[in-house]
């Protein structure tokens, strides 16, 4: 099991999707999908752990983290919505899945980086708080600060969208 073969076409896009949702950018997601195999590729073969899932999502934790490191010395690209990765099954349901993606989307780019991470990790991929905090490499109880943060401010802006209509 300890083969890109066989590791790939199961977490592939999961992958892409926590990039893209920090990224907003396709290309840059893209390319970070392929860092993130290339980097796991050259440790593959030592790995001896059962959660290959987390292990993977902190290895394209710290590939968007050095993508950003770099990305600050050169110029600032404006955020890109999930178009391409929308499930269609039929068109009312697509728009609907659409709707509510924008809308995450829309709520998530007014977090700050850390509260907006460790929503996509515990909330839409369904890691555990201890899988998110080894992911982003703070400790248990931060990331419990962290999450009440964000899903409080998320909770804020919902019931001013709702005052506003």
């Amino acid at each position: 099991m300890n083969s890109l073969e066989h590791i790939y076409p199961y977490y592939v896009k999961d992958i892409y999707r926590y990039l893209y949702s920090l990224s907003y950018d396709h290309h840059t997601a893209e390319d970070l999908v392929q860092e993130t195999f290339y980097r796991a590729y050259l440790y593959l073969e030592n790995w001896k752990d059962e959660r290959i899932k987390a292990w993977l999502f902190r290895v394209a934790h710290n590939a968007f983290v050095d993508y950003q490191r770099k990305a600050s010395r050169s110029t600032v690209k404006e955020p890109d919505y999930f178009h391409q990765m929308i499930d269609r099954h039929t068109p009312e349901q697509a728009l609907l899945q659409q709707e509510r993606r924008l809308e995450l989307d829309r709520l998530l780019t007014v977090l700050p980086d850390k509260q907006r991470q460790a929503i996509l990790l515990v909330d839409v991929h369904q890691f555990t708080y201890q899988e998110t905090a080894d992911i982003m490499d703070i400790s248990l109880s931060s990331i419990k600060i962290t999450l009440f943060r964000a899903r409080q401010r998320l909770r804020d802006l919902n019931r001013k969208d709702e005052y506003d209509e």
